[in-house]
């Protein structure tokens, strides 16, 4: 039986494990994320599938398990895998996406590396997941792509199935077209989300940056703008904007166009922090800090999450303000991203010699002002330092949304706590209420920083009520239905073009 809806994404919607020698298949740990949401979906449609890859050594061994069967808590659905060796896995997404599209779809000029770029083989992996979406779809199926590193699916999909609806997911940035243009696949790669019923975005500024991109190189006619809900227009900020394109018309077809922020799902991550486990683990971390205060940072490693910068800026404020030392702690986690990707190595090397440097010149036996982590932190033990914390300094260079500032306001139930937020994260469109930081600023990185510290307790409260507000109502349950109402909107004009 064929699939109502198809997803494509890179990961399979589970965890291998071995146990007793044998490969079991697990839901994913962490309930709050992208995987189990999509998953979701497949509750509301009569038979759904799942596209993604696997390693294997020889993809034409006969015994590989291509199509896999899946019942949990989601349902029943299909995992269509596919076999790609090593070499594949490394060119189309190590070298490929992370080495050439990452850097300019985040707008790092100076990191793009074209050399290393094997195109044919990035067209072969899209092509194959292409074909495995394809065989998987029934008549008139929704086939539901993500992500930058399977630009090319849309196309090749059109061409073997034009009877399906196509949407596509940008979870990344999306940069205007004089950096984007950089790419020399440019027009192969816009021309193949333009195949698309639905090209979907977080927030207006990347889908106004799609549609200047797409007009660069292609006649397209017919944009349709709406003005951007209220919510998203905070004055002055980098990422604002008053208008944003919902529809354009490209080859006798129409495309609509959304932004919409994936959000978090708020109710689990609030009931965490409600329970009493939580509640000691807060007590515990309290009691060892003192009478100091806690300054959390969160993400991973990586030129574009403005770890470095952000050390920087801490190293400054102890310069400037010794009658904080001993009275503030930083937990910088900053998650090692694959060492065999040198720029991410340097990053990483670079953290770890200025929180040295730090703890050298300032620390003592007593107080140590950075404990650097960079290893993964369960999720609950996450949620009881965003409780504990005084203040979440989030401050990256460039982010699509960034999730970790969404999290932490949603276990900040207790309505305490600050928000310091670069401008730069598409969160910032949302979360105006935050401390919004200019992370290219010595200036603004320090008076952030500061007003943080020294917030009242009244300013707190009112800036978390709203922040929470914000978060609960662009819910990951929110970005659901808005993707749904897409899907039916897109077979409405269908059914009207027929």
């Amino acid at each position: 039986m064929r699939s109502d809806l198809v997803i494509v994404y890179h990961r399979q919607p589970y965890e291998e494990v071995e146990e007793n020698g044998e490969i079991v298949l697990r839901p994913n740990k962490s309930p709050n994320g992208i995987v189990p949401t999509l998953k979701s979906f497949f509750g509301r449609v009569g038979k759904g599938s799942w596209v993604a890859w696997k390693l294997a050594e020889d993809p034409a061994n006969p015994d590989f398990e291509r199509v896999v069967e899946i019942k949990d808590d989601f349902g029943s659905y299909n995992v269509s895998r596919l076999p790609l060796t090593a070499e594949q896995v490394s060119s189309f997404y190590h070298i490929t996406s992370k080495e050439a599209f990452w850097p300019i779809l985040h707008s790092f000029k100076d990191r793009y590396n074209y050399d290393p770029v094997d195109w044919p083989t990035f067209r072969e992996v899209n092509w194959a997941f292409a074909e495995a979406a394809a065989r998987e779809a029934a008549e008139g199926a929704v086939i539901w792509v993500h992500d930058y590193n399977l630009w090319l699916v849309p196309g090749y999909i059109r061409t073997l199935r034009p009877d399906v609806r196509i949407a596509f997911f940008h979870h990344t940035p999306f940069p205007a077209s004089d950096m984007f243009n950089v790419l020399p696949w440019r027009k192969e790669i816009v021309e193949s989300l333009l195949a698309c019923d639905v090209v979907g975005f977080h927030i207006p500024r990347y889908a106004a940056n799609f549609v200047s991109v797409a007009s660069s190189l292609f006649d397209i006619e017919g944009i349709e703008w709406e003005r951007v809900r209220a919510d998203f227009t905070p004055e002055g900020a980098a990422l604002s904007e008053r208008r944003t394109p919902v529809l354009l018309r490209y080859d006798g077809r129409d495309v609509a166009i959304s932004a919409f922020p994936v959000g978090v799902d708020e109710e689990y991550i609030s009931g965490l922090a409600k329970a009493d486990e939580t509640d000691a683990r807060v007590a515990a971390i309290r009691e060892e800090l003192g009478d100091a205060k806690l300054i959390v940072s969160v993400s991973r490693t990586d030129y574009t999450k403005g770890n470095i910068e952000q050390l920087q800026a801490y190293e400054r404020l102890l310069q400037r303000r010794p009658d904080l030392h001993g009275k503030v702690r930083l937990l910088h986690v900053s998650v090692q991203a694959n060492r065999n990707m040198t720029a991410y190595e340097e990053v990483q090397g670079e953290i770890e010699q200025i929180s040295g440097r730090i703890n050298g010149l300032y620390g003592s036996f007593e107080w140590q002002p950075v404990a650097l982590i960079s290893t993964a932190i369960p999720f609950a033990e996450l949620v009881a330092y965003y409780r504990a914390a005084d203040v979440a300094w989030i401050t990256p260079l460039a982010d699509g949304l960034n999730l970790v500032a969404m999290e932490f306001v949603s276990a900040r139930a207790d309505g305490d706590g600050v928000l310091v937020l670069s401008e730069f994260a598409g969160a910032a469109v949302e979360l105006s209420p935050a401390v919004l930081a200019n992370p290219f600023s010595y200036r603004a990185m320090d008076n952030a920083i500061d007003q943080a510290l020294s917030m009242d307790e009244p300013e707190r409260r009112d800036r978390m009520r709203a922040l929470r507000a914000r978060v609960a109502r662009y819910d990951i349950r929110a970005w659901a239905e808005e993707q749904q109402r897409l899907f039916d909107a897109s077979a409405e004009r269908r059914t009207e073009a027929a």
